[in-house]
């Protein structure tokens, strides 16, 4: 198999989603299913700036992390064969947006919140989460983001009682349906 047919698409994936919808474990399914790159942006802007998300709010405040997302994005316009994996705030601003799009295909992961609930449960590393660990708080949470993931996203997929693999295959068909 030469490296064109290894490449399922000719855009990038991009990944939103509120946390413990499965952004990680999908782009890592589908980075090993069809070779691609991932970029996991919370995860790069950690290493860039040697802190922790948490203590990047903390110290710099979430404007200057939201900043730190932006440019990131722009940056990733120049990789392909990429699996985007934005954090869950990303889209909550109107120019992430806009760079997403120019990124590739934007897909919405979503969950109920009891699920996320159940996944985020004994996570201690998600600050907008602080007083709100509860099935009520992440549900009070995720309606306040919806309208902007939804007018995100090119295609949304639910997550809710899915394996990876059900998951995986429903966005690579319905992305290659877009692309027909």
């Amino acid at each position: 198999m030469n490296k064109n047919e290894s490449r399922i698409f000719d855009h990038n994936i991009v990944l939103i989603g509120f946390m413990g919808t499965g952004k990680t474990t999908v782009s890592e399914y589908l980075s090993t299913m069809f070779a691609m790159k991932i970029a996991e942006m919370d995860r790069m802007i950690e290493e860039r700036e040697q802190m922790s998300i948490p203590d990047i709010f903390a110290v710099y405040g979430e404007e200057y992390f939201r900043n730190l997302e932006t440019e990131l994005l722009i940056e990733l316009q120049g990789e392909r064969n990429t699996v985007i994996s934005c954090g869950g705030g990303a889209p909550m601003r109107e120019r992430n947006v806009e760079e997403m799009k120019k990124n590739g295909r934007v897909v919405l992961l979503t969950a109920s919140p009891e699920a996320v609930y159940e996944r985020l449960k004994d996570a201690d590393d998600r600050p907008v989460l602080n007083g709100r660990k509860n099935v009520e708080g992440i549900a009070a949470l995720m309606e306040e983001r919806r309208g902007k993931y939804e007018a995100a996203a090119d295609i949304v997929i639910e997550t809710d009682q899915k394996s990876v693999l059900e998951i995986c295959e429903e966005l690579v068909q319905r992305l290659t349906e877009m692309d027909e």
